[in-house]
């Protein structure tokens, strides 16, 4: 039932943004040469932060939404700070893109801003189509690369192959990305399902974009001969055996943890989830570990973005909001169990079990790629769905 759910909430997004993009005469463009031009980003040219926290305490309220519960702890630090009454949803990212739309849609908008996961859609869609702007921190600007403003990135985070440790004391059973794809892993792999799990596709498509490279040298490696596909690239035919070798699909990370770490596991899995889940080894005594010297990589990273809603009812509130979770103050409780942040003077906290080289072991997601990732979606989608066994 979770599957179907996240399946339909996709259809739905897929909906409400064709009902707010501009008509066309014929098919939908699906090229990037005619995709809407991606707005600046503003600043406030007389930036005063005391002026600003006034300005927002006057308003009362805020309600930011984020894929992961982190942003309760944000929200708890942001009020004590500022005495402002901030609320923090934990909603699939999704879900907050259609919501997002049809709040803007019906003038009725209650979320002020957004901590987004799918560059994608935020570049391709929301913020083109004038549901969500890009605010920068005058104060901040020159410590946040160019690179990292628009979109405004907030953190990176990674999603990573981890291993239980009391099981395969020796280190990860998994020594190659392709070992994933055999049979004597088959139903060994749990992982979220990517027709619900943008940062998933998104990964798969940038796999096709500028890891064919690295996939081909990977199973040199292994089988001792080149790859030969009578697919698109080597990415699509990693795809392809990963999804024909009956990986478990799971609607959360959390269930992923438990499976592959938990005290209780008996049976060597392999779980590809986000590293915010190692917390769980202090919290509930897990074992587990991120599959160090997989090759070609270990996991991705992903960029996590923030922006405003463009018709936020508390716009004062929504933009302090950027301000605190471009610091470390604020963004801290995001990268508290590992991530990087888009401020480059905020340095890394904590560095999960088995990931000791941030740039080294995983394979990073393009920024100049976001577009293609949503132009590409539904076929990597399809293709997944074809080849699930």
């Amino acid at each position: 039932m979770r599957r179907t759910a996240k399946i339909i909430s996709v259809a739905m997004l897929a909906v409400a943004a064709a009902a707010c993009a501009p008509s066309t005469a014929g098919n939908a463009p699906s090229t990037a040469a005619t995709a809407k031009a991606l707005p600046g980003p503003s600043l406030d040219a007389n930036f005063d932060l005391e002026a600003l926290v006034a300005a927002a305490k006057k308003e009362g309220s805020l309600l930011v939404y984020d894929s992961s519960g982190d942003i309760e702890e944000v929200a708890k630090a942001f009020t004590a700070k500022y005495g402002i009454a901030m609320e923090g949803v934990k909603s699939d990212t999704p879900q907050t893109a259609e919501k997002m739309i049809r709040e803007h849609a019906a003038d009725n908008v209650t979320i002020d801003a957004a901590m987004y996961e799918d560059g994608g859609v935020l570049v391709g869609q929301l913020a083109p189509q004038g549901v969500t702007q890009t605010w920068i921190p005058q104060d901040l600007k020159e410590q946040i690369p160019a690179e990292n403003q628009n979109p405004l990135l907030a953190l990176s985070k990674a999603t990573v192959f981890a291993y239980n440790t009391k099981l395969s004391p020796g280190g990860c059973p998994v020594k190659n990305i392709w070992d994933l794809t055999e049979p004597e892993w088959a139903g060994k792999l749990v992982m979220q399902d990517p027709l619900g799990k943008p940062t998933v596709l998104s990964f798969f498509t940038q796999l096709d974009a500028h890891g064919n490279q690295a996939l081909e040298q990977a199973f040199q490696a292994k089988y001792g001969k080149a790859l030969k596909t009578e697919e698109k690239s080597a990415a699509y035919e990693w795809v392809k055996r990963l999804a024909g070798n009956r990986p478990v699909l799971t609607g959360s990370d959390e269930d992923i943890s438990g499976a592959v770490g938990a005290p209780s596991a008996t049976d060597k899995k392999i779980g590809f989830m986000s590293i915010s889940k190692f917390r769980n080894n202090e919290d509930k005594g897990y074992t587990q570990s991120t599959c160090e010297g997989m090759a070609p990589f270990t996991g991705f990273s992903y960029p996590k973005y923030v922006a405003i809603a463009s018709k936020s009812k508390h716009p004062n509130a929504a933009k302090l909001y950027v301000h605190f979770i471009m610091t470390e103050e604020g963004v801290k409780h995001e990268i508290g169990e590992g991530g990087i942040s888009g401020n480059s003077t905020v340095k890394p906290l904590v560095t999960p079990a088995g990931l000791s080289d941030w740039q080294g072991q995983l394979f990073h997601t393009d920024p100049k790629g976001l577009l293609g990732d949503m132009q590409n979606r539904q076929t990597i989608s399809d293709f997944w769905r074809v080849n699930k066994s």
